[in-house]
């Protein structure tokens, strides 16, 4: 099976590693605690890590969309020896622990569902597409149930001014509407990740996408618009076109983890009336000659929009003080790893 191997340079990134028959590359389709699903050439298989190279200090684990070295067993569980680089990744901040959690790896397109109902929210749209830019993906916005909602147009003005560059497509899993224009734009052996809240369509959508059902849909309650978790955790969906889907279990609140390049991305307005200020550090509070201010004061920029940028951006600071904390406390283990080991050493002489 084609799992998108064919259009991933992966020998410069094997350092050193001789492929063979039982050394071969495979791509993470579903992860699970202490178990992995892997596709490779041989089938869909599990998978597990290799204890004496993950247990250690900065090491990357695996995602779903990874692309990994595998020790293959024929009679048994593979073994995972490496996660090659990656050449797109989507992550959030842990609220539980504080810490980058990786959601979905090596895509090619952002889809960013928003449902035409209550649900509707530019605020946490703005959200998404700091992610999705950030991520290297190209990001997509997916209108779902549009044959639910009296004036698409409506919608489509408001998210026009705040994403810049981005394909918008309103759709009806239900009746078909728009499906085929948005299929024209996924092409064979592309991967795409979905992103959206709980009851938003992503099931309905894939479905529509593959012609039939390949995943369980739960129904939207009615008194709120809001729906109940279909995807209880990321996999990776192959469709019979040879488009790959990797699905995410909907997100009431995303937390940024990195997101410097997509803020400026998603917030280009803001970014292109940054420049245009007298000084380049300019902190657009009461320095002469901002055009930041100028912007808020003509109505050129609304309040509502720079108070979202003002919360994101604080909420990327947030998220690269941690990203810096982790580092050093990698550095610190490593060393210590280090000095344990020549320790070790010294005494066996």
């Amino acid at each position: 099976m084609r799992f998108g191997i064919e259009k991933y340079n992966f020998m410069e990134k094997l350092e050193g590693i001789k492929l063979s028959d039982t050394v071969i590359i495979g791509r993470v389709t579903e992860v699970h605690k202490g178990m992995y699903m892997v596709i490779c050439e041989n089938g869909e298989r599990r998978a597990h890590l290799k204890s004496g190279i993950f247990y250690n200090y900065d090491v990357t684990f695996p995602a779903v969309g990874d692309f990994v070295v595998l020790n293959y067993n024929p009679s048994g569980e593979d073994l995972i020896i490496k996660v090659l680089d990656r050449f797109s990744l989507f992550s959030r901040l842990d609220s539980f622990n504080r810490t980058q959690q990786v959601v979905a790896s090596n895509f090619d397109y952002v889809l960013i569902l928003t449902s035409l109902n209550k649900e509707f929210n530019l605020k946490r749209l703005d959200r998404y597409l700091v992610s999705a830019w950030e991520s290297g993906g190209v990001p997509v916005i997916v209108l779902t149930k549009s044959d639910i909602c009296d004036d698409i147009s409506r919608y489509m003005d408001e998210i026009n001014e705040i994403a810049f560059g981005v394909d918008i497509f309103p759709v009806s899993s239900y009746t078909m509407e728009g499906i085929e224009d948005l299929r024209k734009y996924l092409k064979e052996d592309s991967t795409i990740v979905l992103l959206g809240s709980s009851g938003v369509g992503k099931s309905s959508l894939v479905n529509a996408l593959a012609g039939k059902n390949v995943m369980k849909v739960n129904e939207i309650r009615e008194d709120d618009a809001k729906g109940k978790h279909t995807t209880t955790h990321r996999q990776m969906i192959f469709l019979e076109s040879g488009l790959m889907i990797i699905d995410t279990p909907g997100m009431r609140e995303l937390e940024l983890w990195k997101a410097d390049s997509g803020l400026n991305r998603a917030f280009e307005d803001i970014d292109d009336l940054s420049k245009l200020c007298r000084f380049k550090d300019c902190s657009h509070e009461k320095e002469p000659g901002c055009a930041v201010r100028e912007a808020l004061d003509t109505g050129e920029l609304s309040y509502e929009r720079w108070n979202s940028y003002q919360k994101l951006k604080k909420e990327a600071r947030y998220a690269k003080s941690k990203e810096e904390i982790k580092i050093k406390l990698e550095e610190k283990a490593k060393w210590k790893a280090i000095n344990k080991e020549q320790k070790m050493l010294y005494k066996n002489r």
